[in-house]
């Protein structure tokens, strides 16, 4: 018999990026705290803060595998 874990939750993975509410989530936290911005609220990427490039190798996170074309 399978049984499901009751608390699970799922995290999408869309292509390479991670999909669903889980990456919506994270998009705005990253934002709210300023990792990542836009230059302008109408564009579609962002990109990666001074705050955000410190943070985010604090989580251990190799931001070198980001290449200039990615955006």
């Amino acid at each position: 018999m399978n049984s499901k874990p009751i608390n699970v939750k799922p995290a999408k993975m869309c292509y390479e990026h991670i999909g669903g509410k889980l990456g919506q989530l994270l998009a705005i936290t990253f934002a709210e705290k300023g990792w990542i911005a836009k230059k302008n609220p109408a564009d579609k990427h962002f990109y990666i803060t001074e705050i955000g490039l410190t943070e985010f190798g604090k989580l251990g996170i190799d931001l070198s595998e980001i290449k200039l074309e990615d955006f």
